[in-house]
């Protein structure tokens, strides 16, 4: 089955609650840089809650939003859609736009973990 697609409210919100682990629809909108109204929050809320990302339950007077989907397996997912999106499903383009992108930037440390991790893939035959 498909995941539904999340728009980039919806991930910027998920990405605030994975970072807190719960948060009320007035802290989510707090946490957001140009927020959208409350009621707009708790619409994005709800409709995370309808494609399975998240749950709520009750704490004194306000409803609570928690993560439902794990961290891992929600990122996995956003690479997959990113993957199929722009690099028609290949991971080699992805890794060098990586590169493109960030060559500049990236430490020898980071390249060695980068090197590291691909030596890997190699040896478990992914």
């Amino acid at each position: 089955m498909k995941e539904p697609k999340l728009s980039r409210r919806e991930r910027e919100i998920l990405e605030i609650l994975y970072q807190r682990g719960k948060s009320s629809a007035a802290d989510v909108r707090a946490a957001i840089a140009d927020p959208p109204s409350y009621s707009a929050v708790r619409a994005l809320l709800r409709i995370l809650e309808e494609k399975g990302h998240v749950r709520h339950q009750a704490e004194q007077l306000r409803y609570v939003y928690m993560p439902v989907v794990p961290r891992n397996k929600a990122k996995r997912s956003e690479v997959k859609r990113l993957l199929d999106t722009f690099f028609e499903g290949s991971p080699e383009q992805v890794v060098a736009a990586l590169l493109d992108v960030s060559s500049t930037r990236l430490t020898p440390d980071e390249l060695d973990r980068m090197a590291a991790l691909i030596e890997q893939a190699r040896k478990e035959g992914r």
